[in-house]
């Protein structure tokens, strides 16, 4: 069963509340609306909510001055925003401050009913790790946090339970004798758009391995002991731009973070130590 969302949206225009409203209903939603920013907060604040839908253009509190409230409230809290203007300069704010995506009215709602589709499906963690501790350890972990999470040790059966949509893919590079450059160009082939973040233990080792698939869209490295709120940081960033693609967010709006593996390593998650210093 479809799971119902709970969606606010924000607009001045009471006729664009109340058909909106409407239109999610009929399609499974609990939509309320409110017409002011100031409403908005006081709503966020006394229940949950799973996407807030906010026009840019509002008296008192504009929609961006909305978003950075939200944003200090519930982090993570999806914001979809509404305008009539396309290029408007808080359109660009907006989206450099992780707002999902920028809807243009009058709306596409086939477009955005297909995002709220995706919304309520569960993503899959899929943990690619020879060590069996290892898998189940962060599997756990991640399953507390509220992640669906599969975990493969066999390298050899990847590919054959991976789809292109609903999963990120986090990918060991040193798989029992399987480079793990081979695994990522397979994923490349059948799924080009599939996130992976890769991880290793090997950091000097494996320093040519992770640039090569880094090269190939990777979406960045994490280097064993990581710290696990950086991981769930770092899958709530690629579920937002996933987001943000099935809106058809306009290209180069939003990149996905493709870091340097000297950037940094993550501490603090010590279930591997690094073997190479």
């Amino acid at each position: 069963m479809n799971k119902m969302l709970r969606i606010l949206i924000v607009d001045d225009d009471r006729m664009m509340v109340k058909t909106l409203q409407d239109i999610l209903k009929v399609k499974g939603h609990l939509a309320e609306g409110v017409y002011s920013g100031s409403e908005a907060v006081d709503k966020i604040n006394a229940g949950h909510f799973d996407c807030i839908l906010t026009d840019i253009k509002m008296p008192e509190m504009n929609g961006m001055e909305l978003h950075r409230a939200i944003k200090a409230m519930q982090p993570d809290l999806p914001v979809v925003l509404m305008t009539a203007y396309a290029t408007d300069k808080l359109v660009e704010e907006g989206l450099a401050g992780r707002a999902i995506a920028s809807l243009t009215k009058p709306l596409d709602m086939n477009r955005l009913l297909r995002f709220f589709s995706a919304l309520r499906e569960e993503r899959t963690v899929v943990i690619v790790d020879d060590d069996p501790l290892f898998c189940k350890t962060l599997g756990d972990i991640l399953q507390g946090r509220g992640f669906t999470v599969t975990q493969i040790t066999d390298p050899h059966s990847v590919m054959e339970k991976l789809r292109q949509d609903g999963q990120i893919v986090l990918l060991d590079m040193k798989l029992n004798g399987i480079n793990g450059l081979d695994v990522i160009r397979k994923i490349r082939e059948e799924y080009p758009r599939l996130p992976v973040i890769l991880m290793t233990g090997y950091r000097k080792e494996m320093n040519a391995v992770i640039e090569a698939a880094m090269k190939i869209s990777a979406y960045t490295c994490l280097y064993k002991p990581f710290e696990i709120e950086e991981l769930i940081q770092i899958l709530t960033e690629i579920n937002q731009a996933e987001m943000g693609r099935i809106l058809a967010e306009p290209a180069g709006k939003r990149k996905l973070r493709y870091m340097s593996t000297e950037s940094k390593s993550f501490s603090g998650f010590v279930m591997h130590q690094e073997r190479n210093t």
